[in-house]
Order: C-alpha cells, then structure tokens, then sequence
C-alpha cells in the first residue's frame, strides 16, 4: 500500500511495517530497514484540510530553533529523494516520515505527579523556545479549534436545531452549562487583554505526545500538526483535562472522577519552571482557569454534537457523547470544588 511512499525515502520493499495506534487522528507506522528506524505517518486531511500548511508551519519552527537553540531536539520530517518533506501520493495522500529516536518511548496514561511534571516542563520549554518567534508567520491548521465563543455559539445553535429528543433528555446538562457562561465571558476578557500574549501553542497536550527516556525524564514535544497561534490556556488546560483525574473522557461511573491535587501541582511546577519569567502577571492569574476552560468547551463540543446526532466525533453506542459530555461537566465541577486549594498551588509555585 505505502510501498510507492517508502521507495520515495530510499527505502526497499523488504523493511519492517509496524501500525503503531496510539494516535486519533493521523495513521501512524514504525518502519524498520536494516539498522535504521522511522515513523510514518498519514495526514488526515479530514481534519487538517490544507496539509502544505501544516508543513510549512514546521518547517518554519524547525528553522528557528535550529539557528537559535539547536541543541534542542526537534524531531522534524525528513526529506525524500526529491528534497520533499511531505509526499502527495494521488492514491494514498499525503505523507511525512520522521526519524525514531533511539531509546525513547511514549506513554498513553498519566501515572505519577512526577510524570505529569516531566511533561509540562517539556510544553513549557517548547513554548519557551519559542517565545521570539513571529507567531503571526504561522498558518491556522484548524480554524477556530479552541475558539470557545465558537463553540458556545454552535451549542445554541444546536439547542435550536437539533435532535429534540436528546435536547430533551439533556436537560440538566444544558443548566449546568449556561450556568458557566462566565468561562465564555471570561475568554471574551482575556482576547481583549493585550497582556494575555498570543503565542506559538502545541494545541494537544496529552501525555502521548511527550517522548521520555528510559529514566522516565522527557525529552521533547512531538505531534506537532496543531502548532498554531493561540493562547497558553490551551496547553495548559489540556493537560489539567487529561491528567488531573485517573479517569478519563469515556468513563461512565462519574464516582471514578477526581481532581489529583499532586498532579496539579506537577502540571503548574513543570510549566512554571519553563516559562514562569516569559508569562505575564495577567496570564499568571489564568492558570487556574485554563483547566476550567478547556473542559467546560470540551463538555459543549460533545453536547453539541450528541445533539447534532453524532456528525462529528461519531458515537460507539447511542449515549456516547452524552456519556462524554455528563463527564467533562463531572470534571468541571469537582475542578469548582477544590478551586481554593488549586489556587494556592498556583500562589506557591509561580511567582
């Protein structure tokens, strides 16, 4: 099937194919020729609609970090015979090959504080790095992806066009959304606040995008298709979302979602010794609220398409994103819960 692709790289008909399945989004391959190991990938341009620009965004981090920090490791696509660093296949699509780094691994769920802090020192200090780069030179692979007066606005739109049955059942869910109105007016706030910095941001912050050594201590940031302008709340919530409770987005018993007080602390300690003199005062107080942010625009995204009869995210069994969206408002409220105490790690570790 990639055979065309792979010969592109010099490689022969007679190396090692690997599907590896940890990502969502793209198709992913480890290959292996004779002594030298990649990572394949496939675009989905279902989701990323302008792939050029997608590696035109890092081709141009690459650059930066090689004349300004090269001692930092950046694993950016390789070039195929052609000089090309993203292949079109008429058949197939588009495809990037990257280097395998020796003796790293990734992980797929979030074990220790110590973990979480090994990650977000690695966000912080790709943020950091990169903190003088020009982010208005960089292209928006996906419009408006944490856009949540977007998302809040599709969400009313779906009240009023959606499945009424479901709208219907969703009773409760839908209060205990607009009952939160204040995290969209507080977003609306901090665009306007020029303090609040638009900077390079990774956009998906999950712990499986993290390279770690056999020591446990990460090594850098990869994924890196939804580098694009943003805001630091979108890396730092994300995080706060997927390693703050031993359960995630797909758990059903809301009695197994808690807030991990030594995971947050791990998350503000890790990104705070990276950035802490790059972040203004004014971001400075948002850190909380990032994880609140991301969670609660997550809980619309689910709702939003459960009543729009799962066109988006697609549905393993009827309820699935109602499921999906009753556990991120879970989330949001034990987050409410233990506001105070978050808070005052925030005011120990960050100054």
């Amino acid at each position: 099937m990639i055979t065309s692709i792979l010969r592109s790289f010099g490689i022969g008909e007679d190396c090692l194919v690997e599907p590896l399945t940890s990502g969502l989004i793209n198709r992913t391959w480890k290959i292996t020729d004779g002594e030298r190991q990649f990572i394949l990938q496939q675009i989905n341009v279902q989701v990323f609609k302008k792939p050029f620009d997608v590696a035109a965004n890092i081709r141009m981090i690459n650059e930066y970090l090689n004349e300004q920090f090269p001692e930092y490791l950046f694993v950016s696509p390789l070039s195929n015979t052609n000089g090309q660093d993203i292949v079109y296949d008429k058949e197939e699509g588009y495809f990037r090959m990257f280097p395998f780094i020796k003796g790293s691994r990734t992980v797929d769920v979030v074990s220790s504080a110590e973990q979480a802090y090994e990650a977000a020192y690695q966000f912080g200090t790709f943020a950091k790095l990169l903190s003088g780069f020009d982010v208005t030179k960089l292209h928006t692979t996906i419009p408006d992806f944490h856009n949540l007066l977007l998302r809040y606005q599709q969400f009313e739109h779906s009240l009023e066009t959606g499945n009424k049955k479901r709208i219907t059942q969703a009773g409760d869910l839908i209060h205990d959304l607009k009952e939160r109105i204040s995290i969209v007016d507080e977003f609306k706030r901090l665009k306007k606040n020029t303090a609040v910095k638009e900077r390079v941001a990774h956009h998906d912050t999950k712990i499986s995008n993290v390279l770690f050594n056999a020591d446990g201590r990460g090594m850098c940031v990869i994924d890196l298709d939804t580098i694009m302008p943003g805001y630091f709340i979108s890396d730092v919530g994300d995080m706060m979302r997927t390693y703050l409770s031993p359960a995630n987005e797909e758990e059903k018993d809301f009695s197994k979602i808690e807030i991990r007080d030594d995971f947050f602390r791990g998350i503000v300690q890790g990104y705070a010794k990276a950035m802490n003199n790059e972040l203004t005062d004014a971001e400075k107080k948002l850190i909380t609220y990032s994880g609140g942010f991301l969670v609660y625009m997550q809980a619309l995204r689910f709702l939003t398409d459960y009543f729009n009869n799962d066109i988006y995210y697609g549905a393993k069994y009827e309820e699935h994103n109602f499921t999906r969206a009753g556990n991120q408002v879970e989330l949001l409220k034990r987050m409410e819960e233990k506001k105070d105490v978050l808070d005052a790690i925030v005011s120990e570790e960050v100054r």
